[in-house]
């Protein structure tokens, strides 16, 4: 049974995650539904300090250790704003191999009161899995997850159910660029041969994957991190795509092979004034670049998926789940999808028993049309269905008469966690053509969505949406059930009335309002008894 919205917390508890990495250092904080088993991230802040820029004997540079102890009493100011009731800190690759990285970890209690953890490369593998989990639905199949950090790159094979090889290297864009890169421009030589030195230091990870593979099993890659996301972001820009966002957003390799091969024929003057590029990400975006094309090639993948969660996040799920917060880290995986629908109609005041009913009704039309107003193939478009029904109303909170065009926009830029980049464009537009004006070309929300397949099932789930949404104009529920029949070129409407002496002349009324599109979409005839 699924939870409403009364079943929410009142109490909010807030939780800070601190990753102190070889680039920067990253504050989230995250507050935690405990009846949803969920978390949301409201705030998050990061600064360039710069610990891979170690001295000659490898130690932490006194400059980088400062900009840190900096850095974290200002996140300690964060927190104490927030009312943080626990702080988890991390650090990674560029304390732990340094040899004054335990007197870092001891100055850090010292000065500002955290406790650090010092993870290894495999734990971090295995928090870095823990976050995806947390912001992606994952399918029947198998997932390389790879994460680029500054002084390594993680990749861990995993699926629905479990990760079969957790793994770390020490190759990582920092790394790459203060061990082989100058101010001279790379040749193709160059290139050559830091692609395998990269794939040097990949093949024990690649190889522990592969023997975990069955024979010719093909994999989907996700990747998470700075450099990813950076590339993904020049990638759209470079197609022209309007504003993404990079959390579940896809890209080929032949994408990134272009932009790569664009960024490396740059000058380094010409790559800080990209785009999206931050003065340190140019520096070391050629290096990331050429550890995700080469692993790319070494897995076979010719496409990857964008997650934006990653250690922070998987810092947050191992303490719920060491709380007891969480029955197994599966709990927030199958939930994923429906915990942040619900958040986000919690949050934009849709009204609960009405969406329960709406939600009822459109299922309900849906089952009893199957291969008359659509021919849904896996229910894909059932399930989006489902979550517009939930988000469908939040526009009216900014204006009534035309929020269909407000939801379409909020639900464009919700996060919806769980959900592809395309999926939200169809949410989006189902319910922003569920009431008066069918697509045109010349809408935003008809551009937005990429193939003909999409567009067909905003059709279709608007056209169910729009009828359901017909049925329920009351404040409180009048309908005991619908029943829909096909007869020759005319659908059948018949309503049950709850009470069986209050007529239903307003639902049949704004029903056959209806009638004009359901003509124009599917030529049938609408009748309403």
């Amino acid at each position: 049974m699924q939870k409403t919205f009364k079943d929410l917390p009142s109490k909010e508890i807030y939780v800070a995650s601190i990753d102190i990495g070889t680039n920067s250092t990253h504050l989230l904080i995250a507050q935690i539904n405990l009846s949803l088993k969920s978390f949301s991230i409201k705030f998050t802040e990061k600064s360039t300090t710069r610990l891979g820029e170690r001295d000659e004997e490898g130690n932490l540079r006194e400059s980088s250790i400062q900009k840190v102890l900096d850095t974290l009493k200002t996140f300690k100011d964060y927190c104490t704003s927030y009312k943080v009731t626990e702080i988890l800190a991390a650090a990674t690759s560029a304390v732990r191999e340094s040899p004054n990285g335990g007197e870092l970890i001891q100055r850090i209690k010292e000065d500002i009161g955290f406790k650090v953890e010092l993870i290894s490369g495999v734990e971090e593998a295995r928090l870095i899995y823990l976050g995806v989990l947390s912001g992606m639905a994952l399918e029947d199949k198998s997932y390389v997850i790879i994460d680029i950090g500054g002084g390594s790159t993680e990749l861990i094979l995993a699926n629905n159910e479990d990760t079969q090889a957790l793994t770390s290297s020490r190759v990582g864009a920092v790394r790459l660029k203060n061990d082989f890169f100058d101010k001279s421009s790379l040749s193709k030589s160059r290139v050559d041969f830091l692609k395998t030195f990269i794939k040097g230091s990949l093949e024990p990870s690649v190889t522990k994957i592969r023997k975990r593979l069955s024979r010719n099993e093909r994999i989907a890659l996700i990747a998470t991190s700075g450099t990813a996301t950076s590339l993904g972001n020049l990638i759209s820009y470079e197609l022209t795509q309007s504003k993404q966002k990079m959390h579940g957003y896809q890209f080929t390799k032949n994408d990134l092979d272009k932009i790569l091969e664009k960024l490396i024929n740059m000058s380094e003057s010409e790559r800080r004034k990209v785009p999206f590029l931050s003065e340190r990400r140019a520096e070391i975006i050629i290096p990331g670049a050429l550890i995700l094309n080469t692993s790319m090639e070494m897995l076979g993948a010719e496409e990857l998926t964008l997650s934006e969660r990653s250690l922070r996040e998987g810092l947050v799920v191992d303490w719920m789940l060491r709380r007891g917060m969480l029955k197994s880290k599966f709990t927030i995986q199958s939930n994923v999808r429906r915990t942040t629908v619900l958040h986000q109609a919690q949050k934009f005041g849709v009204d609960e028993s009405r969406s329960e009913t709406l939600q009822n009704l459109a299922m309900s039309i849906y089952e009893q049309t199957k291969n008359i107003l659509h021919d849904d193939q896996n229910n894909i478009g059932k399930n989006l269905l489902w979550a517009a029904c939930y988000l469908f109303t939040c526009g009216k909170h900014i204006n009534l008469s035309a929020y269909h065009k407000h939801s379409w926009y909020l639900i464009k830029n919700f996060e919806l966690l769980g959900y592809s980049h395309s999926e939200i464009n169809i949410i989006a537009s189902i319910a922003r053509y569920h009431r008066k004006t069918l697509p045109k070309k010349r809408h935003e929300s008809w551009q937005t969505l990429n193939t003909r397949e999409e567009k067909k099932i905003v059709l279709e789930m608007s056209l169910i949406l729009r009828l359901a949404s017909a049925l329920d104009k009351r404040p409180d529920s009048s309908i005991s059930s619908i029943d829909i029949q096909l007869l020759d070129k005319k659908l059948l409407f018949r309503i049950i009335p709850l009470d069986l002496n209050k007529d239903l002349l307003l639902e049949k009324w704004s029903l056959k309002s209806c009638s004009d599109v359901l003509k124009e979409l599917k030529d049938l005839e609408l009748e309403v008894s």
